[in-house]
């Protein structure tokens, strides 16, 4: 049992680094979760590690075990893809964790008008843009980071 709660620590925002900080906040073990899990074999605890690790990755259905052992939403340890804009979101949430001391105030935020979601519209298609001409080494890694550094809302977008 142990005697003192020490916060865990997030490395960053893998999906083994999530499912490891939530294993930890609730004072699991990867020995306790192995078991819920219904492991096995004799190293049933190092499948748990490499998933923590990003060795290897949990199937969606092995997620959805986990997130239920863990007490969790599927969406705060899947693997996000981004294709679902929820993990946008979830993201954000994590991000806190991550940057503990970085304080978004969102209390003056607009809600989002439909001229704010044609421009963020706008720029993920430009952003997609840009990623794939570096891709195929249409532009270098630094012109592409310094269209990052100097990429400004265009007008009417704001």
């Amino acid at each position: 049992m142990r005697l003192l709660y020490t916060k865990p620590k997030l490395r960053d925002l893998s999906q083994g680094s999530r499912i490891a900080f939530i294993r930890q906040f609730k004072s699991l073990s990867q020995h306790i979760v192995a078991d819920k899990l219904g492991l096995q074999h004799d190293n049933k605890r190092r499948t748990i590690t490499r998933y923590e690790k990003g060795d290897r990755n949990p199937k969606d259905n092995r997620t959805k075990e986990i997130a239920n052992i863990l007490g969790v939403n599927y969406n705060a340890i899947k693997k996000y893809d981004y294709k679902d804009p929820v993990d946008l979101f979830y993201t954000l949430l994590w991000l806190e964790e991550l940057i503990p001391n970085y304080i978004l105030d969102l209390s003056s935020v607009p809600l989002l008008s439909l001229k704010n979601i044609q421009g963020i519209d706008s720029f993920l298609k430009e952003w997609d843009f840009m990623k794939k001409k570096r891709n195929k080494k249409i532009i270098s890694y630094e012109e592409y980071i310094n269209w990052k550094f100097n990429y400004s809302i265009k007008e009417g977008d704001d």
